[in-house]
């Protein structure tokens, strides 16, 4: 506990070259016993061991202090319910939370794209009433014009504002499989559909949707940005936590891990990957999902 109190009230790049320093050189005026003698107790093996762990408690310090980790990046408050972390210059992910009886306060995340004064939308808060506090903050505090909206699939974490998002004259953009299940339940539906891909530009910059199979929901999509490097497969994909897959109620626990293989050969170069709830990572959070869908 000392030493990790150390390491974090201490420079990491001076900790650095203390551990890097060789143990037999003298970094200090001859003669001094004091010195000589701590050089020489370093070189026990309880020393050894010490060095060992202030090295990975070390690395794991920088590793931290690398921007990476989501309880680093800037954070926006937008309400008691919404709030905004910012994930890359031109990226944000959107939480919502609502609660639920089954997992209690329940956070939802989405993406939203940003270039110069224009954004895309992915997945809406629960609510309409979210939705509204959302688009007016973007509106009115970032001075953004929301070009269009995608959702993942036809859940309420993902379309549940598509009202207000249509009161507001934005176009929506979905899998054909998730209006026409959102027509067969008497939800709002998005007005454009595409059957396998879809690709949207905001300016110059290329947005995909595609279509990978049935897993979450039979007709959940993920959504790629290549200038960011971020890949959004939204609630098919688990965070690093979660121990399962939590609600497949309208999945495919069959298809799941096929559909999981696909998109993680099709995507090899994302380096920011999103699930539908709690903390964003890399591919490992694919991999981990592999591995709860039982490949």
């Amino acid at each position: 506990m000392r030493a990790m109190n150390l390491l974090k009230n201490t420079n990491p790049y001076v900790l650095v070259c203390f551990c890097i320093f060789p143990q037999n050189q003298s970094y200090a005026p001859s003669g001094s016993t004091d010195l000589k003698n701590m050089r020489k107790s370093l070189t026990s093996t309880a020393s050894k061991t010490i060095m060992k762990i202030l090295f990975v408690a070390l690395f794991t310090l920088l590793f931290q202090q690398s921007g990476f980790s989501q309880s680093t990046n800037k954070l926006i408050r937008i309400s008691a319910d919404i709030e905004l972390i910012q994930i890359t210059e031109n990226a944000f992910i959107h939480v919502s939370y609502t609660n639920t009886s089954q997992w209690g306060r329940l956070g939802a995340n989405g993406l939203i794209f940003t270039d110069k004064k224009q954004a895309f939308l992915f997945d809406s808060p629960w609510t309409n009433e979210q939705t509204e506090d959302l688009l007016a903050w973007l509106r009115d505090s970032m001075g953004l014009e929301i070009a269009g909206f995608v959702p993942n699939h036809w859940h309420e974490d993902c379309m549940g504002g598509l009202e207000c998002i249509h009161k507001h004259g934005i176009k929506s953009y979905a899998n054909q499989l998730t209006i026409e299940i959102a027509k067969n339940k008497g939800l709002q539906l998005p007005e454009n559909g595409f059957n396998d891909s879809l690709t949207l530009y905001l300016g110059e910059k290329r947005i995909e949707c595609y279509y990978p199979g049935a897993a979450h929901s039979t007709d959940n999509i993920v959504v790629w940005i290549p200038s960011e490097q971020i890949l959004f497969p939204a609630c098919m994909v688990k965070d690093m936590r979660t121990r399962s897959l939590g609600n497949t109620t309208d999945g495919d626990l069959i298809s799941y891990p096929k559909t999981l293989t696909k998109v993680l050969y099709k995507f090899p170069s994302a380096k920011i990957v999103i699930p539908g709830h709690g903390n964003y990572g890399g591919m490992e959070l694919l991999k981990h999902s592999l591995e709860l869908a039982g490949n």
